[in-house]
């Protein structure tokens, strides 16, 4: 008896999202899911934090800080061409300074002198917290190990830095005139460093996801880094909590 044949047809594959659906899904996990929303951040801006919760936050966002061009050396080793490796080398000059003595984590440790933190306690980073220290070394390694898109989109949290940085700084100048001055200028530098790296990173995500494979692991990686500095957060946040039980 004859069989009909089997349909064996495959579907075509599904397109990927027009340029102006892909970067709006993308600013869109910025706007919902980025950590200008989490309540630490909204009680420190409010001017709620004590100055021991402050400076609990000082210490643990450095563990951070200080990784950043740990990460970056990574993202580098992985561009294919001299002209993507120089710009993206950039970026660990910016935090690790041209010399002795400048650069982002060089500020940061200026933001906690202001503070009233000792700076070889921050390098010492005794008082980090276990989940901080996990969000991070998650961070390190999905640079590590995953591929340049996925890497790269990572960083495209710094769409939402520029105006976070905006508002903190008009936070600490209202409400915490106790830290001098001075110890803002890591945030007035990374509102101008934040917008051209969004902008770099941006271009590169938008031109190397053609699939719509490509995109979706764009924007899954990008919730991904949204989820590291939220649980950077929950981890604070809950220190702060338990010393008010």
């Amino acid at each position: 008896m004859n069989t009909p044949a089997a349909n064996t047809t495959l579907a075509p594959p599904a397109q990927p999202w027009s340029t102006t659906e892909f970067e709006a899904r993308l600013r869109a996990v910025g706007e919902q899911r980025y950590h200008h929303l989490h309540p630490f951040n909204l009680r420190m801006h409010s001017g709620d934090l004590s100055p021991e919760e402050l400076r609990r936050w000082i210490v643990n966002r450095f563990h951070y800080q200080r990784h950043i061009p740990v990460k970056d050396a990574l993202i580098t080793a992985k561009l294919p061409t001299s002209d993507l490796r120089r710009m993206w080398l950039r970026r660990i000059q910016d935090h690790d300074g041209a010399q002795t003595g400048e650069g982002g984590i060089e500020r940061w440790l200026r933001l906690g002198e202001a503070a009233g933190l000792d700076r070889e306690m921050l390098l010492r980073a005794d008082s980090v917290l276990p989940g901080v220290r996990l969000a991070v070394d998650g961070y390190v390694n999905f640079c590590r190990l995953r591929p340049p898109l996925e890497a790269v989109a990572a960083s495209l949290t710094e769409l939402s830095a520029p105006d976070l940085m905006r508002t903190r700084i008009d936070a600490f100048e209202r409400h915490y005139p106790w830290i001098d001055a001075e110890g803002l200028a890591y945030f007035r530098t990374r509102v101008s460093q934040g917008r051209r790296d969004s902008r770099e990173a941006l271009d590169l995500v938008m031109g190397w996801a053609r699939t719509l494979d490509d995109q979706e692991r764009a924007v899954a990686a990008l919730r991904f880094k949204c989820d590291v500095l939220w649980s950077l957060l929950d981890t604070v946040d809950g220190a702060s909590r338990g010393e008010q039980e």
